[in-house]
């Protein structure tokens, strides 16, 4: 039987929510480089009716494509530990994928640097583990081969491909986004506590699958891999696949033991 509340829909500047009164728990989605909230959007609907869906909006983009994205990762952190708040609390997971996952996992730092309630679970989609070296940067690039590059990703419907306008809109908040995160360096500090599941395509150039595994030296807690056919935007041809996972990894209680 469907729910009563399925759609994702504003609700401040850095908070989608699709509202699921008596959910008990939260999963909180970010979005990768250029994208927004809606991302996520059919998500509600394939999610068991205990777990409410969170997507998160950055600047730059869908209803705030007048303001500038953030270039510098340390204010965008200190920014979301206060606007996310009203969805911090009770039992809530993090999914994050390319840039979004780096995002999710800088956020639960903080967190517990502020000594405030964590995540109990990070979904990790799509992104190395901090340190890598055999990605290539492409912010760096000219115009035409950063454009050809993001082409050649995938995840861009060709319709908009063949909008120039609307594709130089959505290359500006791009090449931001790319220039933020492959500028951003890890700094040092204790591996976290909670479960980390790291997804993957497995024909994804930007997420090399020995880089991808490295993030299990950033958990002291339980840590597992799933990795799926396709290259970086395997998760929108296999949503309900990825959703169910996430589903029944939030509702079954880790055990704290680490796994490859």
């Amino acid at each position: 039987m469907p729910l009563e509340s399925q759609e994702l829909a504003p609700e401040s500047p850095y908070i989608w929510r699709a509202r699921r009164p008596g959910a008990t728990h939260r999963l909180i989605c970010f979005p990768h480089a250029g994208a927004g909230a809606p991302a996520y959007a059919d998500w509600a609907e394939l999610l068991p009716p205990e777990i409410e869906l969170v997507a998160v909006q950055l600047p730059g983009r869908q209803n705030r494509i007048a303001e500038d994205p953030f270039t510098e990762v340390g204010p965008l952190i200190g920014v979301l530990t206060h606007a996310l708040r009203p969805v911090l609390d009770g039992s809530y997971a993090f999914f994050g994928h390319s840039a979004g996952a780096t995002l999710a996992y800088e956020l639960a730092r903080a967190l517990r640097a502020r000594g405030s309630r964590g995540p109990e679970h990070l979904f990790l989609s799509a992104q190395p583990a901090p340190g890598a070296s055999e990605v290539r940067r492409l912010h760096e690039l000219s115009d035409d081969d950063f454009r050809a590059e993001i082409l050649k990703l995938g995840g861009i419907e060709p319709e908009i491909a063949e909008d120039d306008d609307v594709m130089e809109s959505m290359l500006y908040t791009l090449r931001a986004d790319f220039t933020l995160w492959e500028r951003h360096r890890l700094e040092p500090g204790a591996p976290l506590d909670c479960p980390i599941t790291v997804l993957s395509g497995e024909s994804d150039p930007r997420a090399p699958l020995h880089e991808v595994k490295r993030w299990r030296d950033h958990t002291t807690g339980e840590f597992g891999t799933e990795f799926y056919p396709g290259g970086h935007f395997y998760f929108l041809e296999l949503s309900s696949e990825v959703v169910s996972l996430i589903g029944r990894k939030v509702l079954t209680p880790a055990t704290n033991r680490r796994s490859v």
